[in-house]
């Protein structure tokens, strides 16, 4: 779980009979400025673990502009430290697995997706580099080779391939969704993108056609959801 205030922290849990069990000893803190503002792009962007999940991996956003890195031990407990990897002008924010050891990471700054090689020391080294072209793109979501990059200032979903384990980029054009696009995630089947579309409150839905293009299904409006931040799919 990651945590925004205080300097930002990480606690790590287990899964026992279907609930969640609070490690103690498992809580790593970012040592962020808690003062920074302001505070959205000033707090972590996001948690998350490498393919072969051997590593945690925390984003900072503005405050640092690092991609931090814990080593996971046998049991699932992270290292004391982080390894830091300092992203200058780049804004780190959101990141999905690329492989066993990599990462598709947003770069908020630059509008961009970037492909990272997480190496075995814990640092990590870009391999490649594409712009949006959009604004505010800020979340990323995986569809087999494929990459849909949310760009909330543009509301639009822009869609990569990827190629030669990340290495390669290929921009396959954008396409519309309602305000504010943030955060997405797909269906287990790998054929149905969601959005989030933070303005209204909406979750669009979406078709990957047979050349990759989208083709939007509907929205289905959330109560309460304006102004929210995170999706999961099952």
């Amino acid at each position: 779980m990651l945590n925004a205030l205080d300097g930002g922290s990480v606690q790590g849990y287990r899964v026992h009979d279907g609930r969640l069990d609070e490690q103690d000893g498992w809580n790593r803190c970012l040592g962020l400025d808690p003062d920074a503002t302001p505070r959205f792009t000033n707090t972590p962007g996001q948690v998350g673990f490498t393919g072969e999940g051997s590593r945690l991996v925390v984003t900072t956003k503005a405050n640092g502009s690092n991609l931090l890195v814990f080593g996971l031990d046998g049991v699932g407990a992270p290292a004391d430290a982080s390894v830091v990897t300092h992203l200058p002008g780049a804004v780190p924010f959101a990141s999905v697995p690329n492989g066993r050891h990599g990462l598709f990471l947003i770069e908020a700054a630059t509008n961009a997706v970037a492909t990272f090689a997480v190496h075995p020391d814990g640092s990590a080294s870009q391999e490649a580099f594409a712009a949006t072209g959009q604004s505010a793109t800020c979340w990323i979501v995986a569809v087999r080779d494929l990459l849909y990059a949310s760009s909330a200032g543009s509301s639009t979903l822009g869609g990569f391939r990827t190629a030669d384990h990340g290495r390669r980029l290929t921009a396959l054009g954008d396409t519309s969704a309602n305000p504010g696009t943030v955060d997405a995630a797909v269906s287990s089947d790998g054929h149905y993108p969601c959005a989030q579309t933070g303005v209204n409150g909406t979750v669009d839905e979406f078709a990957v056609d047979e050349d990759v293009s989208l083709t939007p299904l509907g929205s289905r409006t959330v109560p309460g959801g304006a102004g929210g931040e995170g999706i999961v799919a099952l």
